[in-house]
């Protein structure tokens, strides 16, 4: 680090705050140590900096490894990715497949091999965000909960993509609506319901939901589109909260003769480019899910150098792709 200081001209103390990531310096001094850093082949003792100062530079990301949104992974892996290049920080990737396990927190927290963590799909009283506002761990939740005490969060503001959703197949002329939704045990699938139910209400429009969609696998759900199809009580307007179960049901449609955007509507979610490629008609309300990794990356580093939970909570608003 002196070296560097004598490369640049900067003041040892500002080289090593550069080098920590210190958010408080100017863009232009951290791309100047940076560069001088990789000149001079400068690699920081990640052994000696944790004994000396009790930081990993490591952000954990305990991702849910039964997502079924398209891409979803790859996008928030990269959003990350972005949010701490040209920084100190490294990134873990834990994936989870027993939803809202804490096998994956208890080991951080025992071991303090991370300085914060990411988590995705939050429950409304999620154990692994109870473990860590105990612990006064610093993370933050893709998600919001139900939780008294409060916490960073960063999510997806599900309420008016459904309402949005509602409003456009009500615009179309739908007079009854179904809703296909995942996983009952996230706050995410309690926050759509809720607002599906109250705008459907408001816009006269009678409403069903599919049930266990969580549980189906693409073929059985695949079959359910295909046996909806041929119901001659079928709902003529849909909305879906996954990509993945928007394809199997579609499948099930035209395999019965069904044409989306013809004989019904539909609104899904959208977290990719691949079903405007598939579907170039059908409406979609997009997530940008990298942009919400880059935002999570922003928040719990903000929480990691002590800014106030009421300043770490925010949502991402709903894009409409109306094609049709």
């Amino acid at each position: 680090m002196k070296t560097i200081a004598e490369a640049t001209g900067l003041s040892l103390s500002t080289v090593s705050l550069s080098l920590r990531g210190g958010t408080t310096l100017k863009q232009e001094t951290r791309d100047k140590v940076a560069e001088a850093a990789r000149k001079l082949g400068y690699i920081p003792d990640r052994a000696g900096v944790r004994l000396r100062t009790g930081k990993t530079n490591v952000l954990a990301l305990v991702l849910d490894g039964a997502e079924d949104s398209i891409d979803f992974a790859r996008q928030m892996i990269q959003g990350i990715g972005q949010a701490i290049q040209g920084t100190a920080y490294h990134l873990t990737v834990t994936p989870e497949f027993e939803r809202q396990s804490t096998d994956t927190i208890r080991y951080i927290l025992e071991n303090r091999n991370a300085d914060g963590v990411i988590i995705t799909h939050t429950g409304p009283r999620d154990p692994r965000v109870q473990l860590m506002i105990e612990a006064d761990f610093p993370f933050v939740s893709h998600g919001r909960t139900e939780f008294y005490s409060p916490h960073p969060y960063h999510d997806f503001h599900s309420e008016v993509f459904a309402t949005m959703a509602v409003d456009r197949l009500a615009e179309k002329g739908c007079r009854q609506a179904m809703l296909v939704i995942g996983d009952d045990r996230t706050t995410n699938y309690h926050n759509i319901v809720t607002a599906f139910h109250r705008q459907a209400a408001r816009r006269g429009l009678e409403v069903r939901l599919l049930e266990g969609a969580m549980g189906m696998s693409p073929a059985e759900l695949r079959g359910v589109g295909m046996e909806l199809a041929r119901s001659p009580g079928r709902p003529d307007g849909l909305v879906c909260d996954s990509e993945m179960r928007t394809i199997a049901l579609v499948g099930g449609f035209n395999e019965a003769g069904l044409v989306p955007g013809r004989d019904l509507h539909l609104v899904y979610k959208q977290t990719s480019d691949i079903l405007p490629t598939l579907f170039p008609t059908m409406d979609s309300i997009r997530e940008d899910v990298f942009a919400a990794g880059i935002e999570l990356t922003r928040l719990l580093r903000r929480r990691i150098e002590g800014a106030p939970i009421a300043e770490l909570q925010t949502l991402a608003e709903p894009l409409p792709q109306w094609r049709s």
